[in-house]
Parts: C-alpha cells; structure tokens; sequence
C-alpha cells in the first residue's frame, strides 16, 4: 500500500502542475479520469491479505479518492456559477489551455477571440453597474467568487501573451492593442465587482450548506452530525466558563469573568520586546517537556526554529500567533498602525494569553509535530487533517492544563481563554455553513462569549468564511483535541502507554483521521467497509 500511495502521489502531483490554469472544464475532466482510475485500481488490492498497517493505509486512499471526486464535482458547480457571471471566463481560459497544449491559432484569429473577451467583460462590468442594488443579481458570495476569479484570470492572459509578444512575427499587428483591451475590460470588471460587494474589507462567505457539511464530516471519520459537534462545543464552552469564573473570583473580579480577563490583557510587555518574550515562553514549554518526559524531541528539532514578526496587512487576518514553517509569527503593534488597531494588538496579545499558546506553535506543537512528519510515514502527507494537526496542538493545551502548568489565576485565565475560543469556533463556523449566522453574527458571539477585541473577532471571522480553509478547520481544534484526549485516556490514563511512548507513537503515524490513528495504535485490523463508529465524546 505505501508504495501505491507514493505512485499515485507522484502522478498526481505531476498531474496537478501541468493542468493548473484556474477554473479549466479540461482540468476537472482529465483530473477525474485519472482520480477514477485510481479508484478502479485500488479496487483491485487483495484486501484481505493486508496487515493492520496496510488497511489503515487502504481506507486512508479510498476515502482521499472519493473526497477528491466529490471537489471536482463541486468545482463544476462553481464554475457554472461564474460563468453566468463571467461570460468570458470560459473562452479567457480555453486560450492558454490550446496554446499549452499547441493547438495551430493565426494571429487573426487570435485577435477575434480577444476582442469578444474584451466586449464580454466589458458587458458583465456594465450589466453589474446598471443591476446596482436589484433582487435579481448574484448574491453577494458569488459576487466575491466572480471578483476573486477575475484576479485569478488576470495572471493567465498575461502568461499566454507573454508567449507571443516578440515570438509571433504578426503578434504585434494583430495582438497588441486587443491584449491591452482585453486586460483594461477584465480590470474593470474587477473594478465593477469591488463596488458591488462593497469593497474588499468587506466579510462575505459562502455557507456550505447542510449536505456538503455532514458529508465533510463523515469524510473526517467522525461519527456525530454538525448539531451534535455543536452541542458538544456548547458544553466545553460551559465547563471553561465555569472555570473562568473561579480564576475570576480569585482575581477579585466575582462573578464578572471579562473584569478578569480584562485585568489580564493589561498585562503585556513594553512594545519592541515581544520576541523576547515568545523565546522565553518556548523554551519554557521545552524545558518541561523534557523534565516530565512527555515527548521525545531531537536536537536538530530544538535548533532550527526562530520567530518572525507579522505586518500590519498581516494581522488583519492572523492577529495572534501564527505557526509559518519552522518559525513563530508573532502579532504586536507596528508603528504604521493607528492607535486603536494598536491597543487591540497590545492587548490580545498579553503576557498570559501567548504563555498559554507558545507552546501550541512551536514545541510540543506544530513545529514538532511537522518535523516528525517529514521523517516518519512521510507518504502519508496527502491525508493531512486538521483534526489531528491542530487537534495535537490543542491537547497540549489540555494535558498541560491538567498537570498544573499555570502558575496562578492570570495564568489560567490565558489558558482558558484561548480553549473558550476553541468551543466557540465550532459553533460560528458550523452554523455559518448551515446558513443560520452571518459573520456580524460570528463577531458579535466572540466578543460576548469569549471576551475578544472586535477587530481580533473581526480577523478571525474574516479567516473563518475565506477559502484559504475548509469549512471543518475551525472546529478540528477542539473536536481533535477531544478525540486526542479521549485516545490518550485510552492508551495511557487506563492503558499500557507512557506518556513519551504514546506522543511519539501519534507524531510517526502522520496527521491523520484520529479514528483511523486510533486504529493503528491499538493494532485492531479494520475491515473493507470500515465506517467511522467511535463516539469519543461520551
């Protein structure tokens, strides 16, 4: 099985760098030929002669190749939305597809096409501006998808004229001007697109929808609806606010828990001195690893991190720390900021709330967790999940909460914090993608709930519905954590394991879906209709 993953990664990979011109019907057509071919050849694989090891890496495939028939069918979707939208899309991208793919054009009739690009864009911006604030125009996500698309575009055009301009002796007498209108005619498009969703500071998303939801779900190996994954949110929610109250009433702030956390945010270094304090706080985090032999980390894994400050445009979407491979990206106020940008910067990110998460980045966390995965099991990179990568991460946050690592009230109000924002994450983005809250919504819920600044709200909600993550990422954090902590009980609470021999067994086993991990660590052999089934949140 490992060497037919590796195969099929390879293959597509080469696949993916040869058709990769956005929103290409020919790529979604030769990307499903081969994906069914896979699945036709993993068929094939004498299943029952397999050890526990290849049928873990069987269902691991199976559900990848399926996973990726079901985007392709959704990319379809989508790009009939855009077309409607986008008239010129279509033709815009079937250009650079032939001439990839040498298909004999004269100039002449390369200029024609050009000019019906330019005439359609042109069209569509003006249809847009005539439409203005009418019930029959695209809703506003689709509007945002069509703007995104026509940046998309914009690289492509310039990519085949660039083949041309000098190469083609008739290039210039016929090309030139057409180019340049065609380009002009998509910019305004843009332009147009930009007006009519508001601006692009604007937070727009498109909700999943329920059926696309519960599918994502099952394709993740957990075995509980979105309402169930929010009631199980709402819970921990509940247990650490209950805890925030008694870390409160030790403050002396009562029953006010957002005195408390207030009073923490005041706590903060003097600006300029904030890698200072990240260092500490890692090496911190190493340090009592090592002494409580929780994990096994290896020099070279010690030596080669470092920290990077994020900018200003930066923080509008990661205003806390962030993990960037091999390094910490740290959130503090920049001299560009205006004033009030900078106090929510200081504030969020104070001395007891980064203590709490250092660790989450860096080590015990994901720069750990990263280098054990290029090392061990490395084919199995395809099948990353968030619930286990972010899932890891925040267990450390649990265990060292349950093994007295704060160092007093103000240590446990940043700890709890941070694991509120977790429960909470899953009932925003979960209901968002159901359709039932709207980002104001979404802010609205974080300030209340968990005693946010409203532009850190706003920067995570603004991460939240973008497509820079699928719509399960912000409830992995939790629902993995609990997966985690429900197999680490398992294993070492009330089972066989060391701490160090149970953490080291999950970092060489791959990110992966945390029931197929359990699987493997337990050595159960899965059977050919394998479906999810442990209910690990009891």
């Amino acid at each position: 099985m490992r060497e037919l993953i590796e195969r099929y990664t390879v293959d597509k990979e080469a696949l993916d760098q040869f058709y990769n011109v956005p929103h290409s019907t020919i790529s979604m057509d030769r990307r499903q030929r081969f994906t069914e071919c896979w699945l036709r050849q993993l068929r094939q694989v004498a299943f029952d002669d397999l050890d526990v090891e290849g049928r873990v890496d069987y269902h691991l495939l199976r559900n990848h190749i399926e996973e990726t028939l079901t985007h392709i069918d959704l990319e379809r979707h989508r790009l009939d939305q855009l077309s409607h939208t986008l008239p010129f899309l279509r033709e815009l991208v079937a250009l650079e597809e032939e001439r990839r793919t040498m298909v004999p054009a004269s100039a002449e009739e390369l200029a024609s096409r050009l000019k019906a690009i330019a005439d359609a864009a042109r069209g569509a911006g003006e249809k847009l501006e005539a439409a203005g604030e009418a019930t029959d125009r695209p809703p506003l996500p689709q509007l945002e998808q069509a703007r995104q698309a026509t940046e998309a575009v914009l690289p492509v055009l310039k990519s085949w004229h660039a083949h041309y301009a000098g190469y083609m002796p008739e290039y210039a007498w016929w090309l030139r001007e057409p180019y340049k209108e065609a380009r002009a005619a998509i910019k305004a498009c843009g332009k147009a697109l930009t007006k009519a969703i508001g601006g692009t500071d604007k937070l727009i998303g498109a909700p999943i929808g329920r059926e696309a939801l519960e599918e994502a779900i099952r394709r993740q190996f957990i075995p509980y609806g979105p309402e169930d994954l929010i009631a199980i949110g709402e819970r921990e929610l509940a247990w650490c606010t209950e805890r925030m109250l008694e870390a409160s009433h030790e403050l002396g702030c009562g029953d006010d828990w957002r005195a408390a956390i207030e009073l923490v945010k005041q706590r903060h270094c003097p600006l300029g001195q904030q890698h200072r304090l990240v260092e500490e706080l890692a090496c911190e985090a190493i340090r009592y690893v090592d002494e409580h032999e929780l994990v096994t980390i290896d020099d070279l894994c010690r030596e080669t991190w470092y920290i990077d400050m994020i900018d200003e445009k930066g923080q509008k979407h990661l205003p806390f720390l962030g993990y960037g491979g091999q390094k910490i990206l740290v959130s503090y106020p920049t001299d560009g900021m205006g004033h009030e940008a900078a106090k929510m910067a200081v504030r969020a990110n104070n001395e007891h709330m980064v203590r709490a998460v250092t660790h989450h980045e860096l080590i015990p966390g994901h720069h750990l967790q990263i280098y054990m995965g290029e090392r061990h099991r490395a084919y199995r990179r395809i099948f990353h999940t968030p619930f286990l990568s972010e899932g890891w991460c925040l267990h450390w946050e649990m265990l060292l909460w349950d093994r007295g690592f704060a160092r007093g009230p103000e240590d446990r109000v940043g700890m709890l914090f941070w694991l509120m924002h977790r429960c909470a994450r899953i009932t925003v983005s979960l209901r968002f993608h159901l359709g039932e809250m709207t980002p104001e919504q979404m802010i609205e819920y974080l300030i209340e709930r968990v005693g946010h600044e409203r532009g850190s709200a706003t920067s995570e909600v603004r991460r939240y519905i973008g497509d820079g993550y699928g719509p399960l990422y912000q409830c992995a954090y939790m629902i993995g954590a609990l997966q985690m902590r429900a197999l680490y009980r398992e294993m070492v609470t009330d089972g066989p394991m060391t701490d160090r021999e149970f953490h080291d067994r999950v970092l060489r086993e791959g990110a992966i879906p945390i029931e197929v991990l359990r699987a493997a660590i337990r050595d159960d052999l899965l059977g050919a209709e394998f479906h999810p089934q442990w209910r690990f949140a009891g």
